[in-house]
């Protein structure tokens, strides 16, 4: 923008105040004006934080003696034709006031007092920073999904002074390091230039010369609140769930960040887990597993299915019940490994005792150790 457009702009009108007024009554103004137009107070508002803005320019230059003076004369010479163009033959050339002269001219001038003609901005809208949290559910409510209540403490603008950072009945200052935009360069080297948080507001944009007593010039506070969190069918332990906008909100008008819960699902007595499967470990008799069987089967919705156990089956084999695990993200299921373990009777009546003698006798030729014993002389 250039210095013609800079002396355009009325400074006390943009305060409301006459030309005469003081340095109190122009403080006043900024403050009242300030306040009511602040990006914190009303988010999302542009046509607020662009008033907010030039209220922001005008209280730079009119706060100072210095800078005052300088805008004075420089409206003055502006009012008087200084930047009217000359008649054929007459006046002066006014293009030499922009250029490099050694008297200096409006462009010194402007670039002192509005910083080479870079306008003031506001400090930029913040997303919320993201939230961590826990959930504990059974083993069933994982695998069925369910809607839980979490009450959740984030970071937010502080109620006392709605995230200004600054006392009752006093506003923040625009940096004047980054110009209100929370961000500032550095050179490394004059060649590369590196861009990072302001050091002079900490990427406010604001500096507050007055704290809040509550937030001691932060402008952030603590907000607990409740929210309604779907877990959905088949979360694992340990599993952590992302929940977009659900985080702490955002700084002038930025966006709410997410929330990220981690899932603690508690031991089922007699069903395990193997990543889309259920397991479950199932005794059979001896005579089940020599002979052949069909066994009931417990799964996790409480439903019995029908197992068929073939002649021979050694202890410790594992079977496959298809579509009884745990729900996929594509709405089929995983499957029920069901794994068989051969019990030793402790006790055996006098029926049970002849019966297993009798088996003994006729399996007297075949010693199934005869193989290791073998092998271990070798």
């Amino acid at each position: 923008m250039s210095p013609a457009d800079w002396a355009t702009k009325d400074f006390y009108q943009v305060l409301g105040v006459s030309k005469n007024a003081s340095v109190d009554d122009i403080k006043k103004a900024y403050r009242k004006l300030a306040r009511d137009n602040h990006p914190d107070s009303k988010p999302g508002d542009t046509a607020a934080e662009e008033r907010f803005k030039s209220i922001s320019e005008a209280y730079s230059v009119l706060s100072s003696a210095e800078r005052r003076k300088e805008y004075d004369e420089q409206r003055s010479l502006f009012g008087a034709g200084g930047f009217r163009s000359p008649r054929p033959g007459q006046g002066r050339d006014f293009s030499d006031l922009f250029t490099g002269s050694d008297s200096g001219g409006f462009s010194d001038v402007f670039g002192g007092l509005f910083n080479n003609g870079r306008t003031t901005r506001s400090a930029q809208p913040r997303r919320g920073q993201d939230v961590d949290s826990e959930t504990s559910l059974t083993f069933a409510q994982a695998l069925e999904g369910i809607t839980v209540s979490m009450q959740l403490s984030s970071d937010a603008a502080c109620a006392a002074c709605s995230g200004t950072g600054a006392k009752a009945g006093t506003m923040p200052r625009v940096c004047a390091t980054c110009e209100g935009s929370g961000m500032q360069t550095s050179s490394q080297g004059g060649v590369f230039a590196m861009t990072e948080p302001c050091r002079q507001c900490l990427g406010r944009g604001l500096v507050v010369e007055d704290p809040c007593q509550v937030c001691h010039g932060s402008g952030r506070g603590v907000s607990t609140r409740t929210i309604q969190s779907r877990i959905p069918a088949g979360v694992r332990d340990g599993q952590k769930i992302r929940l977009r906008g659900k985080g702490a909100p955002g700084e002038r008008g930025g966006p709410s960040g997410d929330l990220y819960v981690t899932v603690r699902v508690a031991p089922h007595p007699i069903f395990g887990r193997s990543n889309d499967n259920l397991t479950v470990t199932v005794p059979i008799r001896f005579d089940e597993a020599a002979l052949g069987a069909e066994i009931g089967v417990p799964t996790v919705t409480g439903q019995v299915v029908t197992l068929k156990i073939p002649a021979g089956t050694p202890n410790g084999r594992t079977f496959r019940v298809k579509g009884r695990g745990a729900p996929r993200r594509d709405g089929t299921k995983g499957d029920l490994l069901v794994t068989v373990e051969v019990q030793t009777p402790t006790q055996l009546d006098d029926a049970a005792r002849t019966a297993v003698e009798a088996l003994r006798a006729a399996s007297a030729h075949h010693d199934p150790r005869v193989e290791l014993l073998s092998r271990g002389r070798q």
